[in-house]
């Protein structure tokens, strides 16, 4: 069954920037709140949904055909599973990148 390669391509960078606009409009409830539970989840279901296409290009980097030499139709489908699988690696570094000062610093801090 071939996985589609698109959602880690083009789903988790803007993951990655949803998370970062949601997060940031979660600030100052959860300050006045005093939890960080509703920051922390959505920087936990954006990851797990980022490693979830990110794993699914890596499946299909791996079961692509090796590509051959002079022929560039072949190559496509290995080059795009590759190019979408650094993409998504990317983007999951991103958010938890992003989701590191979360644990740190508290939302109250100006």
């Amino acid at each position: 069954m071939k996985l589609p390669n698109w959602p880690a391509l083009l789903l988790a960078p803007s993951l990655a920037l949803a998370s970062q606009s949601v997060i940031y409009a979660l600030v100052t409830p959860s300050c006045k709140g005093q939890s960080t539970l509703a920051l922390h989840a959505v920087s936990a279901v954006t990851l797990l949904a980022c490693l979830a296409f990110t794993w699914m290009a890596r499946h299909n980097w791996k079961a692509a055909p090796a590509p051959q030499p002079n022929d560039a139709a072949a190559r496509r489908p290995f080059f795009i599973a590759m190019v979408s699988c650094v993409v998504g690696a990317l983007s999951c570094l991103v958010i938890a990148a992003m989701w590191f000062p979360q644990w740190v610093l508290s939302p109250c801090a100006s």
